[in-house]
């Protein structure tokens, strides 16, 4: 079971110009708890794919940037919501090469292969949100 630690802030995310500031807000997030390069690149590549989604599909949305630990280890958890369409066959947007844009259809695949934990919640006509948890070691 993760727990929340006292660190955590909302960022609104409603143009492309709101991308780079989370991406850095994200990226310190990892550096503060001496999170390595390459998880700290993994970590912001998964935040990057996700909000420009956020973007997209769900007309903007709200992103909770949050310090976790689950006892043993510390992470970054990162959660994404829209009030979009929302996604009609989450299973069918999680398979590799599908995409309802013109897009290759990486994204929420290759962004759950990027951080240890991935969550999707859809509802149609009420949005999407997902979350992300990348452990400092992970």
């Amino acid at each position: 079971m993760t727990t929340i630690t006292n660190n955590k802030e909302e960022a609104l995310i409603i143009r492309e110009q709101d991308v780079v500031p989370l991406r850095n807000r994200v990226k310190e997030y990892g550096v503060k708890i001496g999170m390595s390069i390459l998880n700290q690149t993994k970590l912001i590549t998964a935040t990057s794919e996700l909000v420009r989604n956020l973007l997209k599909y769900g007309g903007g949305g709200k992103v909770i940037i949050e310090s976790v630990s689950n006892g043993r280890e510390n992470g970054v958890r990162v959660t994404f919501i829209d009030k979009g369409p929302g996604i009609a066959d989450i299973d069918l947007a999680m398979k590799d090469g599908y995409s309802t844009g013109k897009s290759l259809g990486l994204g929420l695949p290759g962004t759950k292969r990027l951080v240890n934990e991935f969550d999707i919640k859809s509802e149609l006509g009420n949005g999407t949100t997902v979350t992300i948890t990348k452990w400092k070691n992970g």
